[in-house]
């Protein structure tokens, strides 16, 4: 992942401040010599991610015209500029989010979406559309559902991950979690879009209800199966349901055809190549699942590693191995490393982790493995 110097840099700023410099030339918009924004290009150094957002954001309102239309008027001229481009956009949009939510002439609000609109091609505007996600849900989402019929699929895309429940980076909007059903109408309108990023990302938006609402999810998904009236919808589907298939969510295994595991599917396993692993090692394991009936049989294999935690006790955590129909009579033998290795994301702790496989839902054949560090 890049880091908050490679996003939103010194050298991104100065370059938003030039090419406004170059649009509010005299004039034209009035003259500023924008010298918020240079001052923050200097401060940017030590902050965060998204410490480094918000002080050019604000250095923005500081630096322009008084009133959302004229800050609108400014950021429209500057579109012209194919420079107004990249990383400096995601603060430019949080200004427009601000301003336009907190002015006082009611079509500033819509038209502060408009604007987010035609930025976002530029960079995505998700994080900004929460802002009036957060100031008036139902107003907002009554633009954004125009959204899903735009010709830039940028756009449509805005529609889907801005509004959804848990995206990655943003802020929250707590309406979104209490009512995720208000997101549906955007959903079904998208998840047969000609885009894969926009399917991507319906996939993503629904998977987030399911850990909210998981049976609205399953249902949801299910009358796109049911409707069936694009060839890209079952990965669509596939894609929406992997946190609740990993959960053991019986109606999502159902929906996706993995029955419970017959009695006649054995599973042999798992078998550790090592009982112990390091930080800089892997776990190598192997499980075996044979087929001894007389019918093919779907499957979603998963293993399940315990994490230590800091305290002591474990947590389970499931991992995807593979999905595979097993004919009659066939044996399926497969082989994972599992890494240990430091990352950012998940700090590992000393001592016994368990390792589980799990076939459609059901789990079996615990083994226990020590971890040094």
């Amino acid at each position: 992942m890049p880091t908050a110097d490679e996003l939103i840099s010194a050298a991104t700023v100065r370059q938003l401040a030039r090419v406004l410099g170059a649009t509010t030339a005299p004039g034209t918009y009035g003259s500023t010599s924008w010298s918020a924004v240079h001052a923050s290009a200097e401060a940017v150094g030590p902050l965060g991610l998204s410490q480094r957002v918000g002080a050019v954001r604000d250095a923005l309102v500081q630096d322009l015209p008084g009133t959302y239309r004229a800050a609108a008027d400014v950021f429209r001229a500057a579109l012209a500029d194919p420079g107004f481009s990249g990383w400096m956009i995601w603060p430019v949009s949080e200004a427009v989010a601000v301003l336009a939510t907190d002015s006082a002439r009611s079509a500033d609000f819509e038209d502060g979406l408009a604007l987010l609109a035609s930025l976002t091609p530029r960079l995505t505007s998700e994080f900004a559309l929460r802002t009036f996600l957060n100031a008036d849900l139902g107003r907002a989402l009554r633009t954004v559902g125009t959204w899903t019929a735009a010709a830039d699929p940028s756009v449509r895309r805005l529609a889907s991950e801005g509004t959804r429940p848990r995206l990655p980076w943003a802020k929250q909007v707590p309406e979104l979690r209490r009512r995720p059903s208000v997101t549906v109408p955007i959903l079904d309108a998208l998840h047969t879009d000609a885009d894969e990023v926009v399917r991507r990302s319906v996939a993503n938006h629904l998977n987030d209800i399911s850990r909210l609402d998981p049976a609205l999810a399953v249902s949801t998904a299910r009358g796109w199966s049911e409707r069936a009236a694009a060839a890209t919808t079952p990965a669509v589907v596939r894609h929406a349901m992997r946190t609740l298939v990993k959960q053991a969510d019986t109606a999502a295994l159902d929906l996706l055809g993995f029955a419970p595991p017959p009695e006649d599917l054995i599973v042999t396993g798992p078998r550790l190549l090592s009982a112990k692993v390091t930080q800089d090692d892997a776990l190598a394991f192997g499980v075996d699942l044979t087929n001894e009936g007389p019918e093919p049989v779907r499957l979603a294999v998963d293993y399940v590693i315990h994490y230590v935690k800091a305290n002591g006790t474990t947590a389970p955590r499931v991992f995807k191995l593979t999905t595979r129909t097993l004919a009659a009579g066939e044996r399926l033998a497969l082989e994972r490393r599992h890494s240990f290795r430091p990352i950012t994301t998940r700090r590992h702790y000393p001592g016994e982790h368990a390792l589980e496989i799990q076939v459609n839902g059901r789990r079996s054949g615990k083994a226990t493995f020590d971890v040094d560090l």
